[in-house]
Formats: C-alpha cells, structure tokens, sequence
C-alpha cells in the first residue's frame, strides 16, 4: 500500500495491467450522489424497531452490532436483499415476519421522508446539484467522456428512483445506460450488468474500471479481473477518507482507494498510463 506522492490516491495493489481501459461502470450513491446520504442510519433504525418485538432478541447492544454487520456486508446490493435478511432475522428471533416486499415499502417510505427535500430541492433549483454529489464526481465524468470512454450506471437502488435522481443532478447524460433494481430482483445484479458489459464488448480483465462506495461492486469488478476503485467517501463532511468505508473496500479488493474524485488528474494518469 502506498500513497502517490502528495496525493490521497492510495494503491493497494498495483498487479493489473494500466492503460487498456475501454469501458467504466459506476456505481450511484456514495459514489456519485450524496442525496441519499444516511440511508444506512435509516434502515439500522428500522431494522432495530422491527427486531425489538421479537420474543427472543438480544440486548441493544449486540443486536446494534448485528444489524450493523448485515447492512456493511450487503451495501451495494439490492435493497430487497437487505430487507430479505430482516425478515430470516425475524423469523429466527421468533417474530411474525411482514413479507420482504412489505419491508422494503416501509423502508422507502421513511428514506424518502428525510431525503425528499434535497432531491426536490435540486430539481427547483434551490439546491445547487453540485452540493448533492460527491466532489469531483462531474470532473471525473468529463474526464471519461474526453477519453471517449462510455460509461455505465449500476446501482442497488429501484431504478425508477435511479433515472430520477441522476436526471435531477444532471448526470444522467453522460451514461450509455443507467441500471437500478428492478421488481423481479432476480432479473438484475450488478454482476450481471458487469458480465453483460463484458461479453457484449469482448473485454478482457483491465479493460474495465469501476467506481464505487460499497463491497459488493468492488468485489464484482475485482473478481473479472477489472481495475476496483474504492470511493472511500465521506458524505456528511464532504472531504477526506471515511475510514469504515476504506475497510470494507480493501477487503472487497480495491486496487485503489481515493476519498473523492478531487484528484480526479492523479487518478486519470494512473489509470491510462501503464507506468508511474
């Protein structure tokens, strides 16, 4: 592991071949919008409230830590999967269950409560949409584009919310397609995308970057043999490394771990250059 000089650029692991990349894939929240910030803190709540009433649950404590682990090892997954996880907890704290499905209505509800003001706020122009991503996502996005390298959205949020939020940032354009959720979950993953990406443009390994905040996509990108670059963002202080997140995303097996994109230069020439 080492930092480029004078940067936060942090290598974890240098063995792919730089330079050959034809394709990136992004993931969305976390990695390039922030109106979503604190959704974990939402579904932590929601998860505690439900497994509270079970006859057989811990103490606050060990079940804070719990529910903690099954939200960490499951960001950037679909939404649905998470709320699957609650009802097996349930069940197996002797609770009566509501339906994945349902889980997940109550969930969207309350997120969209505490964050509809900042995506309408945006859309009105009250909110500068700057201010509701990641900085240096946008630089990053032209730098893509200058390089004529097309680029794809892959995230585990419905897509209807997905297509929503990106067009009210304005993102949304500089994207070959943008990917979401879908009501049969088992007709998406971000695997699948990735594997689609792969066959229909005959990448091989390097060829791809990805982008992104949370395991699962890291992982996904790694396991193709891809360039993973862990968006190790801090949302809330908007500058710096949120070091939970730089964790999560070594062991997922980011070759890179940057806090933002506000080095957006420094990462770009590491990227397209196959040396230095």
């Amino acid at each position: 592991m080492k930092l480029l000089k004078n940067t936060q650029v942090e290598i974890i692991k240098d063995s792919k071949q730089r330079g050959q990349i034809r394709f990136a894939i992004f993931d969305f929240d976390g990695t390039i919008s922030t109106l979503r910030e604190g959704w974990q803190d939402v579904m932590h709540a929601m998860m505690m409230e439900f497994l509270r009433l079970t006859p057989n649950c811990e103490n606050d404590e060990v079940l804070s830590a719990i529910v903690k682990e099954a939200i960490d090892i499951s960001t950037g997954r679909q939404t649905i999967y998470q709320m699957i996880a609650l009802r097996d907890m349930v069940l197996a704290r002797g609770g009566e269950a509501l339906e994945a499905i349902d889980y997940k209505a109550i969930f969207n509800m309350r997120l969209l409560a505490r964050i509809e003001h900042r995506v309408e706020g945006v859309r009105s122009g009250k909110i500068a949409p700057i201010s509701m991503m990641v900085p240096g996502a946008l630089t990053m996005l032209e730098a893509m584009r200058e390089r004529e390298v097309p680029c794809f959205l892959a995230s585990g949020t419905d897509r209807p919310y997905v297509l929503a939020e990106s067009a009210a940032l304005g993102v949304d354009v500089y994207f070959e397609e943008i990917y979401g959720a879908l009501e049969n979950f088992q007709d998406y993953s971000k695997r699948m995308v990735i594997e689609r990406i792969i066959l229909e443009n005959d990448l091989h390994g390097a060829e791809l970057v990805g982008f992104g905040d949370g395991f699962v996509e890291i992982e996904d990108v790694n396991s193709v043999g891809g360039i993973a670059v862990g968006v190790a963002s801090d949302e809330v202080n908007r500058d710096g490394v949120n070091e939970w997140k730089r964790e999560r995303l070594v062991k997922a097996g980011a070759d890179v771990i940057i806090p933002d994109f506000q080095e957006c230069e420094t990462v770009i020439n590491w990227l397209f250059n196959s040396e230095g």
